[in-house]
Order: C-alpha cells, then structure tokens, then sequence
C-alpha cells in the first residue's frame, strides 16, 4: 500500500501524455506553435473534424492546462498556454516518427520543405534557419553550450549592439535550447531567442510566407545574418517559393 502511495505522489505526467496521445488534440497544438490564436471553427477546418468535435477537444487541452482562451466579443480564441507548451511540443514531436506523406499537391510539398527550411516556434525561429543561428552564436561564444545554452557577456553584449531588447523581470528563462523537430538538433529558444526573433521582423530581416508559419530571409536579412554570424548565402536562400496565400487558416501548412 504504502508502495502504491509512493508512486502515485507527485505531478501526473500520464494525464498530459493522455492529451496529446489523441491525434486530432495533438494536431491544434502543432497548428498552433505559429503563436497566433485560433478559432474552434479555424482549428476544426485544420484538422478536418466537426465543430463540435472540436470544442469537446479544445475544451480538454484548456482544462488540462495545455491552451488557453481568450473571448473578443461574440468570438472566442484559443492559443498555447505559453512558450512551455510550445517547447514541450517542438521537443516531443522531434521524437516522433515521420508518417508516410500522402500524395498531395506539389504546393503542400513546397510548404512542408519552406517550413523545414525556416518557420517559427511560438515566439522564436526554427527549422535549419533557426539552427544554423544557434550554431553560429555558439560558434562565435555568444552562447555557452554548457548545462544546456548560457547566454555569455560577449552574447548580452553582441545583443546591446544590434539593438535587441530582451525584456527583463520576467519568469520565462532568458536562453532556452528547444530540440527542432525537423532538424532534430536544438534551436534557441526563451526570452532571448523570442527577442531576436522579434528583431529579425522589426528589422526586415525576416518576413512570413502567406499564412503559413514559414519564412523567408530578404535581401536585408541575408546581407545582416552574413555580417553578424557568417552565415553561408546557401543557407539563407529561400526554400521553394510557397504562394503567399498558401494556406486555408493562419499557421497552415
């Protein structure tokens, strides 16, 4: 008995796990790593279910702590209950195995590859772009790969001059490495790589393909990634172009 107790005490990992364990609630949350919130209706037309079947599914991820919801008037939104979540997803389906594609259109096989090639995750970049970023600041002793990644002072420093502004007193961890589920390698994460992801769209660097969460690099963002971390014109050439309007609902693809 005692033994049962011991085992049975402390956080319930199963029931999380029983969330995301159900295909069609697994599938909101990988829609809704783009950061944006969500209408049931959008979520639904996503996944290809019933409203109704939806909400009953919608309504277990914010109960269990996974979403959150937010009411503008008659309409109400959901999104990911912070950037936790959205690492715990990236992190998970990392280790998931690839299911077959199925015989789509060349346009999704061109989205699937510009999301690979660079995408956001929540607040920050991803896909080979956001590696390759990860790489270089490390690379350069911006980041201290020890314990995990560190921010160093020649980092904080690097930021200052590019005009970054990591936002500070907050809880959320200042560097992060979050393991990319395309590339299977960590891409930073936390609130500095939310800050630089921020400043790559402020600044021009970066801009969004259609609806979808892919980016791009303009001309100004490659010449700006070259200059602060060396990184090859290979790499920041665009992936296949995707049409802007690709994409039926934000974060498609």
């Amino acid at each position: 008995m005692g033994t049962r107790r011991a085992h049975g005490a402390g956080p319930d990992l199963a029931s999380v796990a029983r969330l995301l364990a159900d295909g069609t609630r697994a599938g909101f949350c990988m829609a809704l790593l783009d950061g944006r919130a969500w209408t049931a209706k959008e979520l639904a037309h996503h996944e290809g279910v019933a409203p109704s079947t939806a909400t009953e599914h919608l309504h277990a991820l914010v109960r269990g702590n996974l979403l959150t919801e937010e009411r503008q008037g008659r309409h109400r939104y959901v999104r990911l209950a912070g950037p936790h979540v959205a690492e715990l997803v990236e992190g998970l389906a990392a280790l998931a195995p690839e299911r077959p594609a199925a015989a789509r259109s060349l346009s999704a096989a061109s989205r699937r590859r510009a999301l690979a090639h660079a995408r956001t995750c929540y607040d920050h970049l991803a896909g080979a772009l956001g590696v390759a970023i990860t790489d270089a600041m490390t690379e350069r002793r911006l980041l201290d790969p020890g314990h995990g990644l560190g921010l160093t002072r020649a980092g904080a420093d690097w930021l200052r001059e590019l005009g970054v502004v990591v936002p500070a007193g907050t809880r959320r961890p200042a560097v992060r490495s979050c393991l990319d589920w395309t590339e299977r390698r960590p891409h930073l994460a936390g609130a500095v790589g939310a800050a630089l992801c921020g400043h790559a769209f402020d600044a021009g660097w970066i801009t969004r393909v259609g609806t979808t969460r892919a980016v791009v690099v303009t001309h100004a963002g490659r010449r700006a990634l070259r200059r602060h971390l060396g990184l090859s014109g290979g790499l920041l050439a665009p992936a296949e172009a995707v049409s802007p309007g690709s994409g039926a609902a934000p974060g498609r693809a």
